[in-house]
């Protein structure tokens, strides 16, 4: 009877240690910096689809006053961390697009659009929504005016958005397993100022 305690209690060190391994080892997957203040700025580190007005201001990627277009990521991504620091004026009509099936043709019906849009007619899918997929509780966060982060993580269907420390969304949807990820510019002014992004 000691000899098959003694076997539990090692077996469940063992399968401890397993497991704290596995958790440690996620823990320490490094983030990869795509944008800081600190590094060079360059457009030509995206793929420019569409007509937004982009450039480089002040380290940040600024886009302004143009027609809809996007700086897509030249990785695609499938579970993963990312976390995005933007300015947005009150006009501004933009978003995080995630998982983007066709990187040739960005839209909320081909990837899972996270929300910058303060003054989007239908509220509910303003600023930390995700369109057609997740409504933002009412009344929902402001962005205009302000430097913020958003938190955004993808793991199979399971999607969590944080903006400034305030959870949006938390929904489960298996529409879109894996893609590039893009930033939008559709109106008003918008500058990303640092992402990084962290695979699980």
């Amino acid at each position: 009877m000691i000899q098959r305690r003694h076997f539990l209690n090692q077996s469940a060190a063992w399968l401890g240690l397993a497991l704290t391994g596995l958790s440690a080892r996620a823990a320490d997957k490094e983030w990869t910096t795509l944008l800081d203040p600190g590094r060079t700025t360059r457009l030509d580190d995206w793929a420019q689809l569409g007509e937004g007005n982009w450039s480089v201001l002040d380290q940040t990627l600024q886009g302004k006053d143009g027609k809809a277009g996007f700086l897509v990521s030249k990785q695609s991504y499938k579970d993963f961390e990312l976390r995005v620091e933007f300015w947005a004026d009150e006009a501004a009509n933009s978003g995080v697009f995630i998982r983007a099936a066709d990187p040739k043709k960005i839209g909320a019906d081909s990837s899972y659009e996270v929300n910058i849009f303060d003054k989007r007619p239908d509220p509910s899918y303003g600023t930390g929504g995700i369109p057609n997929v997740a409504k933002v509780e009412q009344p929902g966060p402001k962005a205009a005016n302000q430097w913020n982060t958003y938190e955004i993580t993808a793991q199979g269907d399971h999607l969590v958005v944080v903006l400034n420390g305030r959870k949006t969304v938390d929904v489960r949807d298996g529409k879109f397993a894996q893609g590039p990820f893009a930033l939008q510019s559709a109106g008003g002014t918008i500058r990303f100022r640092r992402i990084q992004i962290r695979q699980i």
